[in-house]
């Protein structure tokens, strides 16, 4: 049994591919099915979210085939390879434990990956793909980033995503966002995130839309904003300064055509849109028209590296408690992996175990 981790992320493939692989939360156990039948996988955990998508996996032999699991996940057809990272046994686990501790995230020390690395283990937990040795190493990958938590301050002051787009609007608009009016577009996580770092930072005039419009209610009242109807956030836009797009739709939601006849209604006043949606949800053709601005994920990692400086000392802190970690983990389960094989030998049949030591004579 090899555990193995096969990904591309922020740091080996740009938005415009990985938003070619990026999985639905409702297509996630549909996806690992077919991972693990097509992949001869023995258990299988597939994560996805805007910085990542990840395959977890156990298989009997170390498999030539898992690039081209990633195939499987592409809307086109394209050379992966040197996009794809693939890490086997210990350097697996010390991948999973950064990458839960949020130390291997695009915003050092974020808190948003644990939560989702949790959910996807959930998912895949609750519809059987995982064992006995996935089980046992996402449980030890969540306490070792509750003690990473605990015992660093990587995460002291730590930002999202979410917040860093916050922290872009304040820049354009010189750290008064008081007067602006800020449109967010999805009302999960990252629209949450959003929403709850407007309002810190001084935001009066929210607006939050929503597909489920309960939820833009719930979410507009927490924090003294309005919602919007889905079907008419594009109108909406005509009074806005800032656009937020966080919604977990596959599809582009605001077009070049629809942004051109707005900014004809808003006689060509700057529009800013901020798209942290993977797959993004803004055309990229909008940035060629007079007066918008339009920012992607890719583009905050400008912003997230004036945070790294002040983390990056806590960095062999966390590094040390990966490290022991993992390797704990690693001899429990090649000790494991040894009782099993003796287990199995002492099983066979005498004729098996002689005609073993025949051909091994």
């Amino acid at each position: 049994m090899t555990l193995f981790v096969a990904g591309v992320s922020y740091r080996t493939a740009p938005v415009e591919l990985r938003e070619q692989l990026a999985v639905k939360p409702s297509k996630l156990v549909c996806q690992a099915c077919r991972l693990k039948i097509c992949g001869d996988l023995d258990e299988v955990v597939l994560l996805s979210t805007c910085n990542r998508v990840e395959i977890y996996g156990t298989t009997a032999r170390v498999t030539h085939r898992i690039d081209s699991l990633f195939r499987l996940l592409s809307t086109e057809p394209r050379d992966l390879g040197s996009h794809v990272y693939v890490h086997e046994d210990v350097e697996a686990l010390r991948h999973l434990f950064r990458v839960t501790g949020g130390i291997d995230s695009m915003v050092i020390g974020e808190t948003e990956i644990t939560g989702q690395v949790k959910k996807a283990y959930d998912i895949a937990h609750g519809a059987r793909l995982t064992g006995s040795v996935l089980n046992r190493v996402f449980q030890k990958t969540f306490q070792a980033a509750k003690e990473i938590r605990a015992r660093t301050s990587i995460g002291r002051g730590a930002t999202s995503v979410g917040s860093v787009a916050v922290e872009l609007a304040e820049k354009i608009f010189r750290h008064d966002l008081s007067k602006q009016t800020v449109i967010i577009i999805g009302a999960g996580q990252m629209g949450e995130a959003c929403v709850r770092h407007l309002a810190k930072k001084g935001a009066q005039s929210i607006l939050v839309s929503n597909r489920s419009f309960d939820r833009a209610v719930e979410l507009a009242n927490e924090f003294g904003g309005q919602a919007v109807q889905f079907e008419s956030c594009l109108a909406a836009m005509a009074d806005a300064d800032i656009v937020v797009a966080s919604t977990g739709c596959p599809k582009t939601l605001l077009h070049r055509a629809d942004v051109e006849a707005l900014m004809k209604k808003r006689r060509n006043r700057p529009l800013f849109l901020i798209d942290i949606s993977v797959p993004r949800n803004i055309d990229p053709e909008v940035q060629s028209l007079d007066g918008v601005y339009l920012y992607n994920i890719d583009d905050l990692e400008a912003i997230v590296r004036e945070h790294v400086c002040s983390r990056e000392q806590e960095l062999a802190a966390c590094d040390q408690i990966v490290e022991t970690r993992a390797m704990a983990l690693m001899t429990k389960l090649n000790l494991e992996k040894e009782r099993l094989y003796d287990v199995g030998l002492q099983s066979q049949p005498r004729w098996v175990s002689d005609g073993a030591a025949f051909l091994g004579s």
